[in-house]
């Protein structure tokens, strides 16, 4: 997909999910010079209802020859401008399930209408001026939210929230190099430069600059949370722990080592931070094919995970089975999860490794140490404030990179002063800077960088 791909034509693409027998509405979007026409061949208004935009007009699909009904439906007219990509906008909100959006999609695609590609509709209203790159990849991570605060985030984002201060930097950047090149170009007939007023234009953009990336981190923590596995022996609580943690029985439980064969998966908020948590089987060498399989995935989900939960058993201490598996996981973010303290006088027998980031004691079966055990995730995620912070900025990679380059620019411009070099050297780096932040917003930006944001985008999006 390239950013001048057939602007001219008419797209069409199923705007909602499709699942079998569920979901009660199901949406086909047309947007292009055609929408409205293939929407009056296709659709009919029965009675006297007015063909206007934004209005809404009930009545049925039908077959434009053999004239057979396929749906009984809503159709939604927005004209241009005064639509999602600023060009002519239908929706037919058909009945849901499958076969009511593919057949009506088809008889779009028939008359005219071409298959939309992943996030065209958006690409749209970004080339058509209705959005700034930032708000685009911000519809995105709305659609992709998994937790509040993440909604809340890319909500503030399409609200220009990050494209404001991005604009006000380069406006910034666009006034100091206008004043250069002025007494480049006109140099006697102009006052001399105020250097010192120069410098602290710059510092203040790179300031500002920094401040937005160091979002970065949370940005990232929001839209992809973390992976947590709960590692252990067999016996010692951790199918206890996940279901204490997530308030279910995702879990089978009993007082048999080696119940858990597979990995089972929780999905959780923590703070605002998403957290895919991976209650693995207990790891030992054993005989039992099932089992052993079992151990080796916990051994792989453990690889992978960003962070893992070390369970022991307050009864027994640290044991050599426990530094066994210890010495398997030990280059990874650990917490030491002292479980079953309800059952023991806390005094462990053995010595477990110093290098725990955290230890956090718990009685699983009893609700116990929930609390304790979020808290030093939080803390180890460097997000303990996170639900407290500013939500309205938290950037992505291609903004924290394009903002690292400007970063980068603005600081040899400071060093090109240092050094008295001449005004058109100034200008060179400031360029840079001026360049990078129109990435983010899409004042400067390539067809090679739309293809990459919008192709991550779902079709119909």
């Amino acid at each position: 997909m390239t950013a001048t791909l057939g602007q001219s034509t008419t797209i069409a693409a199923i705007a909602t999910a499709i699942v079998p027998q569920q979901g009660s509405v199901g949406i086909v979007r047309l947007s292009g010079a055609n929408a409205c026409a293939i929407a009056k061949t296709l659709f009919h208004a029965p009675g006297k209802q007015i063909w206007a935009s934004h209005r809404i007009l009930y009545g049925y699909i039908r077959h434009p020859q053999t004239k057979q009904v396929l749906d009984e439906a809503l159709l939604l007219i927005m004209q241009a401008p005064r639509s999602y990509t600023r060009e002519d906008v239908v929706e037919f909100h058909c009945h849901g399930g499958m076969m009511a959006v593919q057949q009506v999609l088809q008889l779009c695609l028939e008359q005219g209408a071409r298959l939309a590609q992943p996030g065209e509709f958006t690409l749209r209203a970004f080339l058509n001026g209705r959005l700034d790159l930032t708000q685009a990849e911000s519809i995105a991570d709305l659609v992709g939210a998994r937790s509040p605060q993440a909604a809340q985030t890319a909500l503030a984002g399409l609200q220009g929230k990050l494209a404001q201060p991005i604009r006000q930097l380069r406006t910034t950047c666009l006034d100091i190099l206008a004043e250069i090149e002025a007494r480049i170009d006109f140099e006697e007939d102009l006052p001399p430069l105020n250097e010192g007023e120069i410098q602290s234009q710059l510092k203040q953009v790179w300031e500002q600059v920094n401040h937005i990336l160091a979002t970065a981190d949370r940005g990232e923590l929001l839209r992809t949370g973390l992976k947590v596995a709960i590692v252990g022996r067999p016996n010692v609580g951790k199918s206890s722990l996940l279901n204490a943690w997530s308030q279910s029985d995702r879990a089978i439980v009993t007082e048999l080592p080696g119940t858990t064969r597979d990995v089972v998966e929780s999905q959780l908020v923590v703070g605002g931070i998403p957290i895919q948590v991976l209650d693995t089987a207990g790891i030992r060498a054993t005989e039992d094919r099932v089992e052993k399989i079992g151990v080796e995935r916990s051994r792989a989900a453990a690889q992978s995970a960003d962070l893992i939960l070390f369970v022991i058993d307050a009864e027994t201490g640290w044991t050599a089975e426990d530094a066994e598996i210890y010495l398997q996981v030990q280059h990874r973010p650990l917490i030491l999860v002292i479980n079953k303290i309800d059952l023991s006088v806390e005094n462990l027998p053995g010595q477990f490794p110093p290098n725990f980031q955290q230890v956090v004691k718990t009685a699983a079966a009893y609700n116990q140490g929930i609390d304790a055990l979020e808290t030093a995730i939080l803390e180890i995620a460097h997000a303990g404030n996170i639900q407290a912070a500013n939500l309205d900025l938290a950037i992505n990679q291609r903004q924290a990179a394009a903002l690292t380059s400007a970063k980068n620019s603005l600081e040899q411009v400071q060093i090109t002063i240092a050094n008295q070099l001449p005004l058109d050297f100034w200008t060179i780096d400031l360029r840079g800077a001026i360049q990078a932040l129109g990435e983010i917003t899409g004042e400067e930006v390539t067809e090679s960088v739309l293809d990459r944001i919008f192709s991550r985008f779902c079709i119909g999006k």
